[in-house]
């Protein structure tokens, strides 16, 4: 790490030093909705094909309007839709100097050093208010959850090549949860063996002023309750305050075919549709990280990072973190064709943090690395397959595989750690910006999970690897044992309103109660031992192998900007209907959960396993968006 410091450093001054300005290469957050545009304007062949590797900075997605707004398209896009792309320009455009209160910035100009060399600076405030209900039958009781974040961010330039960026947040919050039940790390019945230990533990559920799996996690480190501030807890069930901070030092070259940047903020990697990756996910924490790009062709690109993880505070901080010390490198190759066919292969590893120097090169391979130090990390590969055809729309196909296997009964075992998706997307001329997407994803048991293990430097302490960060998966934001169909219409009526409706259904292996699958909790472990079958635990057979949670889920949202003031509505309402299915035997009895062998199943209704229906709501505003 001290290399990397002195290299940066040097780079740092050697090209501050350059006499000419260019706009601004901080990231553009993940969240903003020009990311939507940009897929949309590929969708149609209005621009040429991006990276994979997201976020962006402010430069690429402006040079990227511009070429939609471009005079060969004009003719292509709607009234409406030019509106939009000159909002958003407008958006990204250099402030004048001073205070501007409609923008709810400050900025500032000026030059040092005999070179003068150019110097920026603005600073920006803002505030997001979200308030969320979900009231559930036959239960007859309402949830009520609350989230108000107050920002402050300052970003600029030095130089042509150089940007910074830092931001920090303070939010009270209140979001209830429910205590389900205890899960087995293992599984029940299982034996200690040295460093594979079981544990049962505590599992909650989503939290329930919320859709499931559709909240994402906004604070930093640990929460804190306002009767004792010394104490960090994990989980704000009642009124309690937090903080984030994101910071990005970036640097670009070559018209932005070589890029770095050191950064703490979201991520996603894979050139599928934002929020598909398999492998990191936009809705996975932020965590510092050292990453660069180069694109020397236009149909070859490279990427490479490595940073630190973060840990989960479920136990107090230093407690919890003592077997959370690791870090995480990804490298990806991005094959293109044209705007029409486009290939990512990549490796991912979590590794115990030590001065291990072949996880920081992007030209060694990881996979094959680990086998050379003694296999002590937690590998991953990715492969996405997507194809182009304006009109008929894009159709993706994505492979996460976690600790590779292969046998001839691959189909059935737990050790067949890997998620799949399939999906279309396809753009609709009927209002601007609208498109309809369909997908399928399946994870499988102990996907994105690791055995605790003993690691040379860390003595006694059996090492978290699992694919998460502060609690969170890095892929996607299912958990393991699950699938999901979704169906999605989303568009852009108005350069003011974005609207979207969807429909979800999802199944999830019980990670509670008496039929619980193994294999469905992120901090499950595979059981080292007769991985191969012969252990009839570790076989897998979704749906009839215990108790599973089924989910369909009906989403109507949308967000206005008013006109004229610095201030967007955004809101959601729809259905949540869950009911579970669980496992018979030929007499009708309940079977046993994990037998090795498929059954029957039909849908229950217990007081372990409830039916339930939510109608769920939220709205908000944003100030200063």
């Amino acid at each position: 790490m001290f290399l990397k410091r002195v290299s940066f450093r040097i780079c740092l001054l050697a090209f501050s030093c350059m006499p000419l300005f260019a706009q601004t290469h901080t990231a553009v957050p993940l969240d903003d909705r020009v990311y939507y545009i940009l897929e949309q304007a590929e969708l149609r062949g209005l621009s040429g094909p991006l990276s994979g590797r997201r976020p962006y900075s402010r430069d690429v997605v402006v040079k990227a309007i511009n070429e939609i707004l471009g005079s060969g398209n004009s003719g292509r896009l709607t009234a409406s839709e030019r509106d939009i792309l000159r909002r958003y320009l407008d958006g990204f455009a250099v402030p004048k100097p001073g205070l501007d209160m409609g923008r709810g910035s400050f900025y500032a100009e000026s030059e040092l050093g005999p070179n003068e060399i150019p110097v920026t600076a603005e600073i920006r405030v803002g505030a997001d208010f979200e308030g969320s209900g979900g009231f559930y039958f036959p239960e007859g009781r309402e949830y009520l959850g609350l989230e108000l974040w107050v920002r402050a961010q300052v970003n600029g330039d030095v130089g042509r090549h150089l940007s910074y960026g830092f931001s920090a947040e303070g939010g009270l919050m209140r979001l209830p949860r429910k205590r389900l039940g205890t899960y087995n790390t293992y599984y029940e019945g299982f034996v200690d063996n040295g460093e594979f230990q079981n544990r049962v533990i505590d599992v909650y559920s989503e939290p329930l002023s919320h859709f499931p799996f559709s909240h994402r996690k906004r604070w930093d480190g640990s929460i804190y309750f306002f009767d004792n501030l010394s104490v960090f807890s994990s989980w704000p069930d009642d009124f309690a305050g937090a903080y984030n901070l994101n910071s990005e030092l970036s640097l670009s070259f070559l018209e932005n075919k070589l890029t770095a940047r050191l950064a703490r903020l979201p991520r996603e990697w894979g050139s599928v549709p934002l929020g598909s990756s398999m492998a990191l996910n936009g809705a996975a924490r932020p965590f510092l990280a050292l990453e660069a790009e180069f694109n020397p062709f236009p149909w070859f690109g490279i990427a490479s990072m490595t940073g630190v993880l973060e840990y989960h505070n479920a136990e107090g901080i230093k407690k919890s973190a003592m077997n959370f010390q690791n870090a995480y490198s990804i490298t990806m190759l991005q094959f293109r064709y044209k705007n029409y066919f486009f290939l990512d292969l990549g490796e991912m590893v979590v590794w115990p943090k030590r001065f291990e120097i072949g996880y920081l090169s992007p030209i060694t391979n990881s996979i094959f690395y680990q086998n050379n130090i003694g296999d002590f990390d937690n590998m991953a590969a990715m492969v996405n397959l997507k194809t182009r055809r304006p009109g008929f729309g894009s159709v993706w196909a994505s492979l996460f595989w976690d600790e590779a296997w292969w046998v001839s009964n691959f189909a059935e075992l737990d050790r067949t750690m890997i998620a799949v998706q399939a999906g279309w997307e396809i753009g609709l001329p009927i209002l601007s910006f609208s498109s309809l997407t369909f997908s399928y994803t399946k994870i499988n048991p102990y996907t994105y999970t690791h055995n605790r293990n003993f690691n040379p430097w860390y003595g006694d302490n059996t090492m978290e690897t699992s694919y998460t960060n502060n609690g969170v998966s890095l892929g996607h934001y299912l958990p393991p044992n699950s699938d999901e169909f979704l169906l999605r219409f989303k568009t852009m009526p108005a350069k003011s309103l974005v609207m979207n409706f969807q429909y979800q259904l999802i199944r999830h292996g019980a990670h509670y109660g008496s039929s619980a699958v193994d294999g469905s909790h992120l901090l499950s472990e595979l059981d080292p031992e007769k991985r191969d079958g012969s252990n009839p635990v570790l076989k897998r057979f979704f749906l009839r192998d215990g108790a599973y949670r089924w989910m369909h889920l009906l989403r109507l949202g949308g967000e206005w900007s008013l006109p004229g003031i610095p201030v967007a509505l955004f809101g959601e309402m729809g259905v949540n209907i869950t009911y579970f299915t669980n496992t018979f035997d030929r007499s009708g009895a309940t079977a046993p959960a994990n037998s090795g062998s498929p059954r029957d199943f039909r849908i229950i209704d217990t007081a372990e396993y409830p039916r339930s229906t939510g109608v769920m709501a939220k709205i908000g505003i944003r100030i200063f968006p």
